[in-house]
Order: C-alpha cells, then sequence, then structure tokens
C-alpha cells in the first residue's frame, strides 16, 4: 500500500511539472516515464500477490514473507531506476523476475509435496522447509 501510494505520489509530481492540461502530455519524458513505471509496477503487483499467498500458503511462510519483501525492495528500485535512463531499471526487473520464479518453484514444490502424501504416503515438508529457507537468503545476490 505505501509503495503503490509512492509510486501515485511521483505521477502527481511530475503531472503538476508539466506545462499543458489534460492526462496527455506529448513531449513530457520525465512523466512519461513515470507513468510508465507506475503502470508496470501496477501490473505486477497481482501475480505478485498470488505467487506470495501460494508460496505461503503450500509451502513455507517464513522465506515467503522473507522473498515479498525484497520484491517490494526490488520493485521500487526499479521504479526509481526507470526514472532515469530506462536501462538502470533493468537490474531491478531482472531481481524481481527472480524473486517471482522462487515464490513458483516455492508453491510447485508445496504441490508436488501434497501429492506425494495423497498418492504415496511420503511427506517431504521438512526438506522443502530446510531447502527454501536455505535458498531464500541467495535472493540478496544481485
Amino acid at each position: 500500500v505505501f509503495l503503490t501510494a509512492f509510486f501515485a505520489s511521483k505521477v502527481e509530481h511530475e503531472s503538476k511539472h508539466c506545462n499543458s492540461k489534460g492526462f496527455q502530455r506529448p513531449g513530457s519524458s520525465a512523466f512519461d516515464r513515470v507513468y510508465t513505471a507506475n503502470q508496470n509496477c501496477g501490473h505486477a503487483y497481482p501475480t505478485f500477490l498470488a505467487m506470495l499467498w501460494c508460496a505461503g500458503l503450500l509451502c513455507s511462510q517464513a522465506p515467503a514473507a522473507f522473498a515479498g519483501l525484497m520484491y517490494l525492495f526490488v520493485r521500487q528500485k526499479y521504479f526509481v531506476g526507470y526514472l532515469g535512463e530506462r536501462t538502470q531499471s533493468t537490474p531491478g526487473y531482472l531481481f524481481g523476475k527472480r524473486i517471482i520464479l522462487f515464490l513458483f518453484l516455492m508453491s510447485v514444490a508445496g504441490i508436488l509435496n501434497y501429492y506425494l502424501i495423497f498418492f504415496f504416503g511420503s511427506d517431504f515438508e521438512m526438506y522443502i522447509k530446510t531447502i527454501t529457507s536455505a535458498i531464500s537468503p541467495l535472493l540478496l545476490i544481485p
């Protein structure tokens, strides 16, 4: 919520600094960058929430929460990088994709564990939690 409010305030700030009236502001590259960055972050947010919820519910809450916090910091980095040159936002974008992939793999591992329990009676939950807890700090590596 705070991140979305920050993004919206940046869009409003850039909108006020443009000379023309109306929503379409041709020629304002600063406004275009801020608006595009806000739209990109807003479009990725539902996917992030779904992956975070599934990973926490199906696999392990602590690594999922850590990855979720990291994702919020990464989106901030992406947004601020987008305000400069477009190439400055690339590291934040790639880092965000890696975190979403981690959350997705956690969800898949939780689903596979459920089916292993259901069909074969083998429970690998402790192994999965140990592995995800060990791997989650690796998300800090850029």
